[in-house]
């Protein structure tokens, strides 16, 4: 028991390392959360049109068409997920259903500054009620969220972006169970260039069994609540 201990810490430990450690932007072709430009999101809206159709006029997502909410995503983790999906490190394996039509729609956004501008509309529109439909042990939740996920993804699961850490208390249950299984499958975070990516992936095996992942995501939903700007 000593020994299993230990190891579960020192693995804990590792990933706490990977996601607070600083990576050079030569090193890193991701884009980092400094780098975020200065949108327009008078131009954004004009741009965001093409996205209404899976994501909704108010970015309040759409589970049918396996689109997530947008409005209550932290704004720096949206343009690098946005970045990633244009350049080609998420959803670019056919496999990723979901994830490789929202590459081919990224890639109609011709630069980063146009991103940046969506970005910057979806950001004025006012975050949405989700409702919660994965069923969990609470306290369970709590005790594994707490252990696996609470050092980088901070009190409540409000996100902590000097860890480049997301928000995950305004995430659909269905989206991250979703994110969660593609971790788990090598559907994400396998690209080279995925370093925050990459992190999550041995988080996810320490989540023993679906229910123990039902447990985490209801956790999460419990905690539910306007995010601090």
């Amino acid at each position: 028991m000593a020994g299993r201990f230990w190891f579960s810490h020192f693995v804990l430990a590792l990933v706490f390392w990977g996601c607070s450690s600083k990576e050079s932007k030569k090193d890193n072709p991701q884009q980092d959360v400094a780098q975020l430009p200065v949108g327009d999101p008078q131009v954004g809206k004009t741009l965001y049109a093409t996205c209404i159709t899976c994501h909704g006029d108010a970015a309040q997502g759409n589970e049918k068409l396996k689109a997530p909410a947008l409005a209550n995503t932290d704004n720096w983790y949206l343009y690098r997920q946005l970045m990633n999906f244009r350049n080609g490190i998420r959803g670019y394996q056919p496999a990723d259903t979901s994830g490789y039509q929202m590459a081919a729609m990224a890639k109609t956004l011709k630069d980063s500054l146009a991103v940046s501008h969506v970005v910057a509309y979806i950001k004025t529109l006012p975050q949405v009620e989700l409702p919660s439909i994965v069923k969990g042990d609470l306290k369970k939740g709590e005790r594994t969220y707490q252990s696996i996920c609470g050092s980088c993804h901070g009190p409540g699961a409000r996100g902590n972006e000097k860890m480049n850490a997301p928000r995950l208390n305004g995430l659909e249950d269905w989206y991250l169970k979703s994110q969660i299984a593609k971790f788990r499958n090598a559907l994400r975070g396998a690209h080279p260039a995925d370093k925050f990516g990459a992190q999550m992936v041995p988080m996810v095996t320490l989540l023993a069994d679906e229910q123990a992942v039902n447990d985490v995501i209801a956790y999460i939903r419990s905690t539910t609540q306007p995010a601090k700007e």
